[in-house]
C-alpha cells in the first residue's frame, strides 16, 4: 500500500493547523502487478505528482494494488471506503474490475472515476452508474476511427482477436457495428486470456480466413502476443491495435513485430507532434514534462495520463463540492459527483470533456488521433 500523507507532513512543519480534519481522502485501486501492470505502474507513478492541496484543502491519496483481479478491486474499494474514509475512488486500470466496482460506488454514494476504456462502465446510464465516471476514450469512439481508416486503406475483410473478458466483448460489439457501417466483412472472431502464453490455435484460424487486416483488441503488453504469433505464421496483412496498447512497454515487448501497426490513441501519445493550434497540446505537454522529470526522459505513458485526467476531473469539482459540505461528509461526496457531472470544456491530456447526466465521459473526436509505429516509436498520421 502506498500512502501519501501530505496533510500530516504539513502539520509537522507548522504549515497548517486544525484543517487536517477537512482533509480530502482519495482512495485509489489500480493494477500495479499482474497482466495489466504496464497500465497500473505509470498510474501509480502519476499519483505521486498530484497536488497535495486543492481549493485550500489538504489531500491524502491512498493507493492499493488489485493485480487486475475483480475480487481484489472490490475488496480494495471497500477497504478504502470503510477504513480510509475515501471521499472519492479513482480506478481501476481494467474494464472487468471497474465493472465489478460500480455497485459498491452506488451503495456508498461515493463517486468513482475509472481509468478503463469500455463504454459499458458508464452506459447505459442507470441509478448505479450515475456515481461512475471514466476518463479513457470510449471504445465506440476509437472503433469508429479504426473502421474509417480501414475503409480509406481499401480493407474489405478483417479478422478479430480480443481478450475473452469485458474489454474484448466491448470491442467486438463496437467494432462489429463500425465495420458494418463501412461495409467491412469480419471473417474471424477469436479470443484469448490476458495471462495466456500461446495463441497459436487462434492465429492459425485467423491466417486461414485470409483477411486483409487483423484487429487485436487487447491492452497492455499481452496484446503483443497475437501480433508476434501472426508474424511467426507469415501473416502479411495490415495490423491494427486499440488504444489499450499505447505505451512504451508494448513497443519493447512487440519489437520489430509491431512495426507499422496502426491504432487510435489519445493526443498525449504524440503531444510534441501535435500542431500548436491543438487545444489539448499544452495540457498534454504539461503532464509529459512532470512525468519525465520524475521518472526519466521518454518514460511517459498514456495510461499515466488517465490518472492525471482523473485527478483533473475530481479537482475541478472540489470548489463546488465544498459549498455543499466539508470533506468526509455525505454532502461533500455528493457534491463531488454533481460537480464532475457539471464540467464543460474541461481540458485534459487525452481530450476535452463536456459531461452531462447522460454522458460521464464527455469526449468528442478531439480525444483521438491516428498513429503508427515507425522505427520503434509512435508517429502521428495525417
Amino acid at each position: 500500500m502506498l500512502r501519501i500523507r501530505a496533510a500530516a507532513a504539513a502539520i509537522a512543519l507548522g504549515l497548517v493547523g486544525p484543517a487536517l480534519a477537512d482533509t480530502i481522502h482519495v482512495g485509489i485501486t489500480i493494477s500495479t502487478t499482474g497482466p495489466a501492470a504496464s497500465l497500473g505502474v505509470p498510474q501509480r507513478n502519476t499519483i505521486a505528482l498530484l497536488p497535495k492541496e486543492i481549493a485550500g484543502q489538504a489531500v491524502e491519496y491512498t493507493v492499493l494494488d488489485d493485480g487486475a483481479d475483480s475480487t481484489r478491486a472490490v475488496a480494495n474499494m471497500r477497504k478504502l471506503l470503510e477504513e480510509g474514509k475515501a471521499d472519492i475512488i479513482l480506478g481501476t486500470s481494467t474494464t472487468p474490475a471497474s465493472l465489478a466496482m460500480i455497485n459498491v460506488a452506488a451503495e456508498a454514494k461515493v463517486a468513482m472515476v475509472s481509468m478503463s476504456a469500455s463504454a459499458s462502465i458508464i452506459a447505459p446510464m442507470d441509478a448505479a452508474k450515475r456515481w461512475v465516471f471514466k476518463v479513457p476514450q470510449n471504445d465506440s469512439l476509437m472503433a469508429d476511427a479504426i473502421a474509417a481508416h480501414m475503409a480509406a486503406a481499401g480493407v474489405k475483410s478483417v479478422g478479430f482477436i480480443g481478450f475473452n473478458d469485458a474489454y474484448g466483448d466491448g470491442w467486438w460489439k463496437e467494432f462489429s457495428r463500425a465495420a458494418g457501417e463501412k461495409n467491412i466483412a469480419i471473417v474471424a472472431n477469436e479470443r484469448f486470456a490476458r495471462p495466456d502464453t500461446s495463441v497459436t490455435g487462434q492465429v492459425l484460424k485467423l491466417v486461414a480466413a485470409k483477411p486483409d487486416a487483423v484487429l487485436i483488441a487487447g491492452s497492455g503488453t499481452p496484446a503483443a502476443l497475437p501480433q508476434k504469433t501472426l508474424h511467426e505464421r507469415g501473416y502479411a496483412g495490415k495490423y491494427y491495435q486499440t488504444h489499450g496498447v499505447a505505451n512504451n512497454d508494448f513497443l519493447r515487448v512487440g519489437g520489430k513485430d509491431v512495426e507499422g501497426t496502426i491504432l487510435p490513441a489519445g493526443p498525449i501519445l504524440v503531444a510534441a507532434q501535435l500542431p500548436d493550434s491543438n487545444p489539448i497540446k499544452a495540457k498534454a505537454l504539461e503532464y509529459v514534462a512532470l512525468y519525465d522529470a520524475a521518472n526519466g526522459a521518454g518514460s511517459v505513458s498514456t495510461f499515466g495520463g488517465h490518472a492525471y485526467d482523473a485527478a483533473t476531473l475530481f479537482a475541478a469539482a472540489v470548489p463546488a463540492a465544498l459549498k455543499q459540505g466539508k470533506p468526509g461528509s455525505a454532502e461533500f461526496r455528493a457534491g463531488l459527483r454533481d460537480g464532475m457531472e457539471a464540467q464543460k470544456n474541461l481540458v485534459m491530456t487525452h481530450g476535452i470533456a463536456t459531461m452531462s447526466a447522460e454522458d460521464h465521459n464527455g469526449f468528442d473526436t478531439r480525444a483521438r488521433v491516428m498513429v503508427t509505429i515507425q522505427n520503434g516509436a509512435w508517429k502521428l498520421l495525417p
